[in-house]
């Protein structure tokens, strides 16, 4: 593939300023070095840059733990698992600290109720008075004792459930990390075939329609070849917030792969998921792309739809064939517009009609 020149120039430029981010910083020049930076450099990740310049504001440089942390949350999402992993290892520590400081506080309980058992028997049987003070002053240092031992354990508690209250939010956000598409922020082709199970699932139960969008970028490999990957990306970012507008609180929507997106539509029938498949499409159309680096204006881009309805004898993945089918039928007619099943005319309607 012939990468255009601005694109080349652009991607140099980048590679440069990471190359002399190692430098300054006088770190070794390893891959994953010059990853990190090359992601700093292109300033797609603001919470990246803002992090490292709040860093470098701070300490004057990166430390080796500052570069881990930063690179495992910034750079490296494609680690979740294993991250998700070290999370839950530590909450289990945590736990088990827990459950050492319980038994040593049960262990410190039966000493204090043998002694104070102990100490009954010894009351029981004298009348010497200095024998009582004994008695009573180890009753008191007893429960002195037992105090200090308890807000000891009640501050350990305090602060066991604090650091476990903290991996359970870094847990929560590492597994929505893990099923979340990074370039577009919707859900990822893992996530999203276990919610349209667990849709499908719910509209039988319910007895509910359930509609499917499947959505492609129309001359996606052409327009990306011709401006760039990161005009490509743009590209993507642009359909995916048409579909976030345009979908509801139970719709589950996910970029289902490279320039394709689903959208799972719980309890709508098909007249309304043509419509909101409609109103995807012209969101996508109406914009016009533009290069941030030139403000060279790249024209508009468009999206097919197929749309299908769930039958009671479908699958999951007969489902999305079906709706597969209808997006390939509106590809096949001129693209930049939807089909369902039910349309039997497709090749007298113009885009503004079908839906």
């Amino acid at each position: 593939m012939n990468v255009p020149a601005d694109e080349h120039d652009r991607t140099r430029v980048f590679a440069e300023i990471a190359l002399d981010q190692i430098r300054a910083l006088r770190q070794p020049a390893r891959p994953r070095n010059f990853e990190f930076w090359y992601h700093y450099a292109t300033g797609y990740k603001p919470g990246l840059n803002q992090a490292v310049n709040e860093t470098l504001a701070h300490k004057g440089t990166l430390s080796d733990a500052d570069f881990e942390r930063l690179y495992s949350a910034y750079v490296a999402p494609t680690r979740a698992s294993e991250r998700i992993d070290q999370v839950g290892s530590r909450v289990l520590d945590e736990i088990k600290q827990v459950l050492d400081m319980i038994d040593a506080a049960a262990g410190s309980a039966t000493s204090y109720s043998e002694s104070l058992a102990d100490a009954g028997k010894k009351l029981a049987g004298t009348e010497d008075r200095e024998a009582l003070r004994s008695i009573v002053e180890c009753l008191v240092q007893g429960a002195k004792e037992m105090e200090i031992n308890n807000s000891r354990l009640e501050a350990c508690l305090a602060a066991s459930r604090q650091e476990i209250e903290e991996l359970q939010q870094n847990l929560d956000a590492l597994r929505a990390e893990s099923l979340t598409d990074p370039l577009t922020t919707l859900w990822n082709r893992k996530c999203f075939d276990s919610e349209l199970d667990k849709a499908i699932g719910a509209a039988r139960r319910r007895n509910e329609p359930l509609s499917l969008l499947m959505t492609d970028v129309d001359h996606f490999k052409s327009f990306n070849d011709k401006f760039g990957h990161l005009t490509g990306d743009q590209v993507l970012r642009l359909v995916a917030t048409a579909v976030k507008h345009n979908v509801k609180g139970q719709d589950v929507a996910a970029r289902y792969g490279g320039e394709e997106f689903a959208v799972a539509l719980p309890n709508t029938e098909l007249q309304s998921a043509l419509t909101v498949a409609d109103h995807i499409r012209r969101a996508v159309m109406i914009k016009e792309l533009m290069k941030r680096s030139s403000g060279e204006r790249l024209g508009r881009v468009t999206v097919s739809i197929g749309v299908a309805l769930l039958r009671t004898t479908d699958t999951a993945q007969s489902l999305i064939e079906r709706a597969d089918a209808c997006l390939y039928q509106a590809k096949r007619h001129g693209r930049n517009r939807v089909v369902c099943e039910s349309d039997r005319d497709v090749l007298s309607r113009s885009p503004e009609r079908v839906a």
